[in-house]
């Protein structure tokens, strides 16, 4: 494990503050949607230590597009392991989640930043409803579409004949007596 400062002072209220972030609602559901996918139980145990080696990761990913992520390591040291982290992160940018929405490795790794890991795999799950070829199980809202709208000229001109505060007069407001009866000094 990295050394993370100490347990007091700003560090701690850190941490506290994305421990404050978790829920715990949001992370069984995605472990049994993660569940459904694969077909198959997941270890018992924590979230972040269920995914941490990203093996599961790998194979969702796999699941959902097949071939996205050729090999991965299910054994070895931990850089070995970490590579699991990265390769998912790229098949999960070319499928389509934002880049904000995704979690950086050491986040799982070293356990930090739990939620934002939580965040990518509901965007993930999200995105598999924008994907035909995906006729498995998702997770969280369907993410909305495109609404395009068409006006007519005359809609559109309607809206010239309307005067807006900003063109207008505001009753007369003006910034006398802002300064409440100070002078100002000098």
């Amino acid at each position: 494990m990295a050394n993370r400062g100490p347990s007091y002072g700003l560090s701690a209220q850190v941490a506290n503050k994305l421990a404050g972030k978790r829920d715990a609602a949001l992370e069984a559901d995605i472990l049994q949607w993660i569940q459904a996918c694969l077909g198959e139980r997941l270890p018992a145990g924590h979230f972040e230590d269920i995914l941490r080696n990203g093996i599961i990761l790998c194979k969702l990913m796999n699941k959902i597009k097949p071939g996205s992520i050729p090999k991965y390591n299910t054994s070895g040291g931990q850089f070995k392991l970490m590579e699991n982290l990265n390769k998912f992160q790229e098949a999960v940018k070319k499928f389509g989640v934002s880049e904000v929405d995704l979690f950086q490795t050491v986040d799982l790794w070293e356990k930090r930043n739990i939620p934002q890991v939580a965040q990518c795999l509901s965007a993930l799950g999200r995105e598999c409803q924008r994907h035909p070829e995906w006729h498995g199980p998702c997770i969280g809202p369907k993410p909305a579409e495109q609404n395009k709208r068409d006006f007519t000229k005359e809609q559109l001109r309607a809206s010239e004949g309307i005067i807006h505060l900003q063109y207008g007069t505001n009753k007369g407001a003006n910034a006398s007596g802002l300064n409440f009866g100070n002078t100002r000094h000098m």
